[in-house]
């Protein structure tokens, strides 16, 4: 039979800024359990008391106090840079694609600062680069592969620890940050010691002083 606390974990394990703010101390228990008192009744099909609850409520913060991931840190050469007016083509894996991938190089020019992803999935194979040389990359496929095109993106790179494949929590500390701020991430790669981000242009700046605040608050 399901309990008032495991009823009360339920409900908080589906919605992650709750969690956070619990495990960091800033939400008032007392409040949050009256505010789940009708969600922890509908699931128990009975009446509960308010003690009980904030009880539960309780109890559930100071563990996430002190199991919150607090392991990831950043280090003086997490480097941000920011590249803007990106286009990402999405296009689907056909047999003969490595043929096609192995033209994009011929393209793009390192020495001038041009920016080239490739992630090549199952069925799918995204392409992200330059807005100005959408039209070659485009003229070089054939159009019955081409899947989507999303246009007026920017992309963030972000200089990891090298060690950072040993830490608990890195890349969730990353997406939080921005989650917070209320950015959609269109598109997230690592390599080992970089992750770069793609975003809508409009949300560049916002998620770049995200990323910066939060490089500084866990060096």
């Amino acid at each position: 039979m399901l309990s008032v606390a495991k009823a009360v974990e339920h409900i908080i394990s589906q919605n992650p800024f709750i969690q956070e703010g619990l495990a960091r101390g800033i939400i008032n228990n007392a409040a949050l359990a009256s505010e789940m008192i009708p969600e922890v009744e509908r699931l128990l099909k009975k009446k509960v008391k308010f003690s009980a609850v904030n009880m539960a409520v309780r109890r559930l913060s100071e563990n996430m106090e002190r199991t919150f991931v607090k392991k990831a840190k950043f280090d003086k050469n997490s480097d941000i840079s920011l590249i803007s007016d990106l286009v990402q083509i999405t296009i689907y894996r056909i047999e003969d694609i490595q043929e096609y991938l192995k033209k994009l190089y011929d393209i793009v020019d390192y020495k001038k600062g041009d920016f080239l992803t490739i992630t090549q999935g199952v069925y799918e194979v995204m392409i992200i680069i330059n807005a100005r040389h959408e039209k070659e990359i485009l003229d070089l496929l054939p159009k019955k592969i081409v899947k989507n095109i999303q246009k007026n993106l920017c992309g963030i790179t972000l200089k990891i620890p090298e060690d950072s494949f040993e830490s608990v929590g890195l890349f969730y500390i990353i997406t939080r940050a921005l989650a917070w701020e209320n950015i959609v991430i269109v598109d997230f790669v690592s390599t080992f010691s970089e992750v770069t981000m793609t975003f809508n242009e409009a949300d560049g700046e916002r998620s770049y002083r995200a990323l910066k605040n939060l490089v500084k608050e866990n060096l």
